[in-house]
């Protein structure tokens, strides 16, 4: 059945099940991944006022698989784009209703989106070597960034996470590269390399517009090389490496997040930790996890809620069985407990504008 499964077309049509639509302007949707190959990603989304976890919107709405690795989710205005990475699409639903609205198609590896405007956005991509550029009105991909590194013996550049400062965009190379990209927006063109430590794995912007990296330092064997995973801070402007907190080396730090005052770091290697952006200590522990150290799942995707600063902590588990997501408030205390699906891996948050 799971073969069958996984072979099955992401365009045919199931059986649906009417879905309650949450009434609250505010809400947060969990992206779980699912399992490589399997085709069983899902999207979950959480009411944080009356604490309602609705599981498989996408599918009990629009009677559609979401397809294999759901990996990201952008919001802008009322609409979700959901990037499906191994189905080569990007899903975009009405935020209120989860009904599907249109979709991407035609990229390789897709991972991220990020809007340049609202005729603009780009994705970044594992595989393509390149940048799409795409218009999100028309769903069409008009063009794309070449990332090619022709002068590596890997396969560079695979691109992930975006940030923008000013005209440029800041994105990070992850598999078997150790460099971060500055792209021009008003060219789209590649303008920059900044060099940081092996593999950064994510990214954010603060308030004083530093930009800050988290690498996980790459695996045992790997043949670009093994180090211990770093925090980065980078000055945007001068494209200069600042600051750097090493981990030990057979740490596996991820999933950066900042408050909704931009002044405050979170990360999980295997705990979550916390950091303000202004301090010279090195990271705390803020939440520990109960996951033995040589789990192979336990904490892998945390999130922060841009308008209350609520910290979000998708559990794993063991990748098989449903996944957790747990919530905090900004002082670390425990809030909800939620039953997902399988390996949470993302968040993104509905919020009202003031």
């Amino acid at each position: 059945m799971l073969i069958l499964h996984a072979c099955m077309d992401d365009d045919a049509l199931w059986e649906t099940r009417p879905v309650p639509v949450s009434p609250s302007p505010e809400g947060v949707f969990i992206i779980n991944e699912g399992n490589f190959m399997y085709g069983n990603a899902s999207l979950s989304y959480y009411d944080p006022v009356e604490k309602i976890i609705l599981n498989d919107v996408f599918f009990n709405t629009n009677g559609l698989p979401l397809g294999d690795v759901a990996l990201s989710m952008t919001i802008r205005g009322n609409l979700g784009y959901i990037v499906v990475n191994n189905s080569g699409r990007i899903y975009v639903i009405d935020l209120e209703t989860f009904e599907l609205k249109g979709k991407i198609t035609g990229l390789t590896s897709p991972r991220y989106m990020h809007f340049v405007s609202d005729e603009k956005a780009y994705v970044t991509d594992l595989y393509a070597k390149a940048i799409a550029v795409v218009n999100p009105q028309t769903y069409e991909i008009t063009g794309s960034i070449d990332v090619n590194n022709h002068e590596s013996e890997f396969y560079q550049h695979s691109t992930e996470q975006m940030v923008q400062v000013g005209k440029y965009v800041f994105t990070n190379c992850w598999s078997f590269d150790n460099n971060i990209l500055v792209i021009d927006t008003d060219t789209d063109q590649w303008v920059e390399t900044i060099e940081v430590p092996v593999q950064p794995q994510s990214m954010v912007v603060d308030a004083n517009d530093k930009i800050w990296v988290i690498t996980d330092g790459g695996f045992p064997g790997s043949p670009f090389g093994h180090e211990a995973p770093t925090l980065v801070r980078i000055d945007a402007h001068e494209r200069k490496t600042e600051k750097m907190y090493q981990f030990d080396l057979n740490d596996h730090a991820m999933s950066l997040a900042i408050n909704k005052t931009k002044d405050t770091l979170y990360f999980i290697n295997r705990h979550v930790y916390r950091h303000p952006v202004g301090s010279d200590d090195f990271p705390e522990i803020f939440i520990q996890s109960t996951s033995p150290a040589d789990s192979y799942g336990g904490f892998r995707a945390l999130g922060v809620d841009p308008a209350s600063s609520e910290i979000y902590v998708g559990d794993a588990i063991d990748f098989v069985q449903p996944g957790i997501v747990y919530r905090f408030t900004p002082q670390g205390q425990p809030i909800d407990t939620l039953r997902v699906r399988i390996s949470p891996g993302n968040f993104a948050f509905k919020v009202t504008t003031p």
